[in-house]
């Protein structure tokens, strides 16, 4: 089983894309054939920066490491380092209906934020699609928002097998990320940078209690009982602590006597113990940028090994070869 998954380097990480997405990426190296990569073709659909593409591409490069993700165990690369996925994305595109891209909804809500609609983001779908069959991908895990595109996956696969011969493209199954609860942000909204109410999973200690502290809190009293109910310090600690240490924060806001002060101080202590190996995972690797080069490079040099024979395939199916 080939297991594929894509990170945009959209920004600085946070919290939420840790356990909405990184850690259950992790999570799946050991259950098949692992191929993961930064798409910065993608990101460049909305930055226009190079020198923060450039910084954000190693800051995931950096941070996915540190997290725990194993290069011996998959396959690690970014996406411009192989640049067949561009043929395969055209080709995918002669047998790609306007009126399939035309219903993306990520499409329609990126150009309702004010975001340029350029032709590449209108032809995000099919980029990703070749994403994903340049390496013979079998399952695709995928939150709500990136449903739609593999679906639109699919129906190319079925286009393009059809008119040129079953096989020519392997068929991906998603893998709907069920059960990852919507990981609040510090004003209680789901955790976005489009918000601004993100919690880092790395930076400044001083810094990062100060957020930590200033999460929107009611008026309580101290001696009176908390609501749990929509509790962003509960939802977050949750993350955090162990079952025992949560339960009993649980108890502590229904018995009152606790303010908000010393929730906060609790949720600060275990977010911090939490990533503290994975801070010094990241100092060892801030301190050896080419060791990382190295891992990318490695990974590259992989990933261009499987697309080249998949391409292949399909350029004889097509008339190319």
């Amino acid at each position: 089983m080939r297991i594929l998954t894509g990170l945009q380097p959209s920004g600085r990480l946070h919290v939420g894309n840790y356990f909405g997405a990184m850690k259950p990426a992790i999570e799946a190296q050991d259950e098949g054939d692992g191929y993961y990569f930064i798409a910065d073709y993608h990101a460049m659909t909305t930055m226009e920066d190079a020198a923060t593409l450039r910084d954000n591409v190693r800051g995931v490069a950096v941070d996915f490491l540190a997290c725990g993700f194993d290069p011996s165990k998959a396959v690690f690369f970014k996406q411009s380092a192989v640049p067949e996925v561009n043929e395969l994305a055209w080709i995918l595109s002669t047998v790609c209906p306007m009126g399939l891209l035309e219903r993306c909804h990520s499409y329609k809500d990126k150009v309702a934020k004010g975001i340029s609609a350029n032709h590449a983001l209108f032809a995000y779908p099919a980029l990703m699609a070749a994403d994903i069959l340049l390496y013979d991908s079998n399952v695709v895990p995928v939150g709500d928002d990136q449903k739609q595109h593999l679906e639109v996956t699919r129906d190319l696969v079925g286009k393009i097998n059809d008119r040129f011969g079953e096989g020519t493209l392997v068929m991906p199954e998603a893998r709907i990320r069920e059960g990852v609860a919507k990981v609040p942000g510090l004003d209680g909204e789901k955790m976005s940078k489009s918000y601004n109410n993100t919690l880092p999973i790395f930076g400044e200690e001083k810094p990062l209690r100060k957020l930590v502290m200033r999460i929107a809190t009611d008026s309580t009293p101290v001696e009176d009982p908390k609501p749990t109910e929509g509790s962003i310090i509960l939802d977050l600690y949750k993350l955090f602590a162990s079952e025992g240490d949560y339960q009993q924060m649980v108890t502590d806001y229904q018995s009152g006597g606790f303010g908000y002060g010393d929730f906060k101080k609790r949720l600060w202590e275990a977010y911090w113990e939490y990533f503290a190996p994975m801070r010094e995972r990241r100092n060892e690797l801030l301190a050896d940028p080419a060791q990382v080069d190295a891992i990318l490079a490695e990974g590259a040099a992989k990933a261009r090994a499987e697309a080249e024979i998949v391409l292949d395939r399909v350029r004889k199916a097509v008339g190319l070869r």
